[in-house]
């Protein structure tokens, strides 16, 4: 997957001068996460179950 050509997302709450900020864009498969503060740094790419779950587990707490 192209990361650079993906559609990224930041939360609705963040605001622009946030310094806490994940950003996310979804492929077919997959879901890609990154820090808004370092767009070109490094990406976690999860499949699209596994970060399901992981929301899962945070509405949970």
């Amino acid at each position: 997957m192209e990361l650079s050509r993906l559609d990224w997302r930041r939360a609705s709450k963040s605001h622009e001068d946030g310094d806490q900020c994940v950003e996310i864009a979804s492929g077919s498969d997959e879901v890609s996460l990154r820090d808004s503060k370092d767009p070109d740094g490094p990406k976690l790419v999860v499949s699209r179950s596994d970060f399901r779950y992981f929301v899962s587990v945070l509405k949970a707490t």
